[in-house]
Order: structure tokens, then C-alpha cells, then sequence
């Protein structure tokens, strides 16, 4: 069974997609520290012709503070303040007629637990890419709760019966192909195709790096589904020695 880890990001990249698109099961690494002003609770969209950065509110939090204990303070005003920028962000796009209803039953959505949030619309946007993974929260495995980084991996694959272990390029150094080996785990990590994946906004230079609600709104649903596709899974390097 192949599966990925990864902290519960709310409209995150291309690449976390194409990393749930790519296992049979998708851990969301709740167990582990709230980062301060990293891409839990925010990303960016395109807003005249720009990068625009947006943030989901939440209740107070330190850096001490798991992410499964932390919750939204969004209020029904901020929401919809939330959805008209989207909208005039993006009312003009192809796909808009398609997308908007369900980014509008994304953000309505009645929750206060921000994994639970994050996780209600993330199997959305797979519901709506056709993408068939299983999902579960890392805080509701019965696990070793005092090991981390690698090792943490390591357990939480042993638990949920995977052979196959995921991670994106940029955990290249991280995670060791020998330590994965020993455990009966082999180790892969994904690499987008090309340095950047181009699509047609509006009539603009093209802005990178982007949340995915950019993507569903310049693309079809298929356009997406290719671009899903466009990846290349890099086997970890064992040892000579």
C-alpha cells in the first residue's frame, strides 16, 4: 500500500494533489506543532493580476500548540467576505460557473476544529477530481506517541499497513532510503514535472504558486485531472556502502 503524510493545509498547492493522487492512503499530520504564519490556514489566489495572500482566522495559538488543538474563529460575516473576494477574484474565469458552488459550500462549512475544516475540504475538491484515497487523521492512530521526524514516519506507515511511502522533493534530506529499507518500506519522493506547471489565466504574465483554487478555476475538470498527472515519482537511494 502506497501512503503520504502530510500536515492538513486548507486550498494548498498543485503538488499536495498530486501527492493524494498518487497513494492509497493520505495521513493528515495533525499530532504535530501549529506553524506560525506557514500554509495551514493560508495561501494565495490570483487578484488583479497579482499574487494576493489570504488567511483564515484562528483562535489564539503558540508555536507549543498541536495542530489538532486548534480552532477557526471564523465568523459567518468574515466567510462571506472571504467568498466575495474570491469571487471578483475569479468571476470572469472558464471554470467559475463549475467551482465557485463548491468553494462557497467549502467555506460554509460548520465547523470550529481546524483539521476537521481542512479535512471536510480537502474530500471535496478529491470528491470533485474524481481523486479515490483513503484519509485519516495521525492524532486518531493508535501509534508510539514520542517519536518524531523519520521515525514518526516510520510508525505511522508500520500502523496503517503501508509498504510504500510517498514524500514530496523537498524532504529529499530528510528521509533516508536505508532507515525505510531496514523497516520494509520503500521510500519515493515526488517531483513535479518541469520547474513550474503553466496554464492560461487571464490575459496576464503568469503568476506561480498558487493555491488550487486557481487551478479549478482556470481549468476543467480534466485539464486539472492531466495536470495531476504531471509528476515523477524519484525511488530513494540506497546505499553502495
Amino acid at each position: 500500500m502506497k501512503a503520504a503524510i502530510m500536515q492538513p493545509y486548507l486550498f494548498p498547492y498543485l503538488g499536495y494533489w498530486q501527492l493524494l493522487n498518487a497513494v492509497d492512503c493520505f495521513i493528515l499530520l495533525d499530532d504535530v506543532n501549529f506553524i506560525k504564519r506557514g500554509y495551514i490556514n493560508r495561501n494565495s489566489i490570483l487578484l488583479n493580476n497579482a499574487a494576493h495572500l489570504f488567511t483564515i482566522p484562528i483562535e489564539k495559538s503558540s508555536q507549543n500548540k498541536r495542530i489538532m488543538d486548534v480552532n477557526l474563529k471564523f465568523s459567518q460575516q468574515e466567510k462571506e467576505k472571504f467568498l466575495k473576494m474570491i469571487f471578483f477574484a475569479y468571476k470572469k474565469a472558464k471554470n467559475f460557473e463549475t467551482v465557485y458552488p463548491m468553494l462557497e459550500n467549502i467555506v460554509m462549512y460548520h465547523e470550529d476544529d481546524l483539521t476537521g475544516y481542512i479535512e471536510n475540504s480537502i474530500k471535496c475538491i478529491c470528491n470533485y477530481l474524481d481523486i479515490m484515497v483513503d484519509m485519516k487523521r495521525s492524532s486518531y492512530l493508535k501509534k508510539a506517541k514520542e517519536l518524531k521526524g523519520e521515525e514518526r514516519i516510520i510508525e505511522i506507515c508500520r500502523v496503517i499497513g503501508a509498504d510504500i511511502y510517498i514524500n514530496p522533493i523537498g524532504g529529499v534530506d530528510l528521509y533516508h532510503a536505508e532507515t525505510f529499507h531496514k523497516n520494509n518500506i520503500e521510500l519515493y519522493f515526488l517531483q513535479m514535472q518541469g520547474e513550474e506547471v503553466i496554464y492560461k489565466q487571464y490575459n496576464n504574465v503568469f503568476v506561480k504558486n498558487l493555491s488550487i483554487i486557481d487551478i479549478l478555476m482556470f481549468n476543467t475538470k480534466q485539464q486539472v485531472k492531466e495536470l495531476l498527472e504531471q509528476y515523477t515519482l524519484l525511488k530513494g537511494t540506497l546505499s553502495t556502502q
